[in-house]
């Protein structure tokens, strides 16, 4: 499968097209990026949407600006399309910058460069094998020529990483060289295609330890083949590396990385379950009549589905079910059905019912509470798809093929759950929910909310920002949205200088009760200004709001803050479309409003430390 085989194909683009192009808006160009787009249909909208937003900022994009610039060996002109329109796709507005050819590490050294003045968020490494490794065949010693050429890129993330403090993507080699043994080209060590193999594996190490992003074009070839990537005709004409065609493919898996490191991977696989999960209708076939496992090619297809949902909700996605159907019948197969791999407590909301589908998906996030946009829909119905699109544009909604031996290969290319890192919180993810079931069951028994929270022996346990929990820290301030007083995002390079500053007050908060551990739930960062201490970052997930932690939190840091010599806190609202949840979060901790804007966008509060009496809270404090 080639492309983005995982979007609909829609025959009225064009006249949409044509429509959008009469009458342009930020929406009309984010639905039209939505389509399964090939090369040219991708600079169309490209042109267009440069011609709406005339190199500024659309108002109506609530979402941070990226500047992405390529220091490339070769010609990726070409590429640039790709890359705006896979950023439009996701709500995102990025301008690119390319360097002049051969000139990436000029540009990158001289602070005077064009670069410079660019100045990006997100840098991408794009060269090709030919420049890095095309004249480096050692006999006896060719893993020498690989590290050389490693050492020599982890230096320029360095330089990147100090000048900008940006997100730096490395792109894998294609495997353009030649084989010169065949089909055991390995056994010859000095082989061009050998060094290839070696520099991508041993590029994928030291990223991992420089805090770098990989794009793997390497695995995509594989899967796509190296012919729908590089073609040697263009290459030899054009110096160009990736093929143009590819263009629309090669733009979403590199945002995709940019996306992820925003914050903007999908949490949730919502999941249909009548020839979803598994063959034929469990209401009219019965238990026995549907078709699932061992037996029949589309058993194990739908088998083989459940399998991959399930080890997504391993690693920390959060599975839901959405389905038109009887809830007690619907529930059937999950209880009773013996080759049934998910159970229901895989599940973290089971919605049943004969409700439409736009309007359960509504019901489950705010259930789960998380945002629409963080959902993925799987369907094999394409009504049901479309009339969430129509509903719901910002639910990520995957266009299943109709075998389902391919349902999980089609997730897993549109690459909706890209991460970058998985922490131990995300691991535990699907149990916390389960563990959230049990503590709404006590709920529902106590008749008094202060009973409640006191029986559920909560605990915050603090530390200031460490080594340790850099992965997960990092995480939250480039994920959470909803309860973030600012939505500053800061890079693992910055949050390493906040650890190493000895006059910023960080506290990373996690939450335990008796029903289990929560995680790290909270990140605080503030700054001495003369006496006063100013709140940089507040954030906190979402999914234990309501429990008297954000007024634990207020004690912990008008204690840290006092033990500084401290007087005052402050802190300020700034408004995003996401985050009115917490407008009034510093006036119902008893801060006093200091000023605000016209339209109370941005808000400023202070609290006094001198005569602060901790606020009352079931959370006790502990640190450790």
């Amino acid at each position: 499968m080639n492309g983005l085989w995982w979007l609909p194909e829609d025959p009225s683009w064009k006249a949409r097209l044509k429509a959008a192009k009469e009458k342009p808006s930020w929406a009309a160009l984010v639905s039209l990026a939505g389509a399964q787009l090939d090369f040219l249909q991708t600079m169309q909208l490209d042109r267009l949407l440069t011609a709406f937003s005339a190199g500024e900022k659309p108002q109506d994009c609530k979402l941070p600006g990226i500047r992405l610039a390529i220091l490339s060996s070769c010609t990726v002109d070409p590429l640039l399309p790709g890359l705006r329109i896979a950023a439009l796709r996701r709500g995102l507005w990025l301008t690119t910058y390319v360097c002049d050819y051969g000139q990436y590490q000029q540009e990158l050294l001289d602070t005077g460069s064009p670069l410079h003045d660019f100045r990006p968020n997100v840098l991408l490494f794009s060269f090709d094998a030919a420049h890095l490794l095309g004249d480096k065949i050692v006999d006896g010693e060719p893993g020498s020529a690989v590290d050389i050429a490693v050492d020599r890129l982890a230096q320029l993330w360095k330089e990147a990483q100090g000048h900008f403090e940006c997100q730096v993507i490395q792109q894998t080699l294609l495997p353009t060289f030649q084989p010169l043994v065949g089909e055991n080209e390995r056994r010859l060590p000095g082989s061009p295609a050998a060094l290839v193999a070696q520099f991508n594996a041993r590029i994928r190490e030291r990223a991992g330890a420089e805090n770098a992003d990989v794009l793997g074009l390497d695995e995509h070839a594989a899967r796509n083949g190296i012919d729908y990537w590089h073609s040697p005709a263009l290459w030899h004409r054009a110096k160009q590396d990736v093929s143009p065609s590819a263009a629309p493919l090669y733009g979403d898996i590199a945002v995709r990385l940019v996306a992820a490191r925003l914050g903007q991977s999908a949490k949730c696989l919502v999941l249909d379950l009548d020839n979803t999960l598994w063959g034929g209708t469990i209401g009219d076939d019965g238990l026995e009549g549907i078709v699932l496992g061992q037996g029949s090619a589309a058993g194990e297809a739908h088998l083989s589905f459940q399998k991959y949902a399930k080890d997504l909700s391993r690693r920390g996605v959060i599975l839901a079910v959405c389905s038109k159907n009887d809830e007690s019948i619907a529930m059937e197969p999950f209880r009773s059905h013996p080759e049934m791999l998910l159970k229901s407590g895989d599940i973290a909301c089971f919605v049943a019912n004969w409700e439409d589908k736009a309007s359960n998906l509504r019901s489950i996030a705010q259930q789960l509470n998380i945002g629409l946009d963080s959902m993925v829909f799987a369907d094999d119905s394409v009504f049901e798809r479309n009339i969430v699109r129509r509903e719901l544009p910002m639910v990520m909604v995957v266009e299943l093929p109709e075998d389902p031996a391919l349902y999980a290969r089609c997730i897993a290319d549109a690459g909706y759950f890209e991460t970058l890192e998985i922490t131990r919180e995300d691991t535990l993810r699907a149990q916390n929910y389960q563990s959230e079931k049990s503590r709404a069951q006590v709920r529902q028994s106590v008749t008094d909310m202060d009973g409640y929270l006191e029986s559920l022996e909560m605990r915050l346990i603090w530390n200031h920002f460490d080594r340790t929990g850099l992965q997960r820290i990092v995480q939250l301030i480039n994920k959470t949205n909803q309860f973030n007083l600012t939505t500053r995002r800061h890079s693992e390079a910055a949050v390493l200088n906040v650890l190493q500053d000895p006059n910023a007050l960080s506290l990373q908060l996690r939450l335990t009760d008796k029903f289990g551990d929560h995680g790290v739930i909270g990140i605080v960062i503030a700054y001495p200004e003369g006496n006063e201490f100013l709140i940089d970052t507040w954030l906190m997930s979402c999914r234990v709001l309501g429990r008297g932690v954000e007024a634990a939190t207020l004690n912990l840091l008008a204690q840290e803050a006092k033990r500084r010599g401290g007087v005052a806190l402050s802190g300020q609202y700034l408004r995003t479309g996401k985050n009115g949840m917490v407008k009034d979060h510093y006036e119902k901790l008893g801060f006093e409003s200091v000023s605000a804007s016209a339209d109370g966008s941005e808000t400023a509060w202070r609290l006094t430390l001198d005569g602060f009496a901790p606020l009352p809270s079931f959370v006790h404090a502990v640190e450790v």
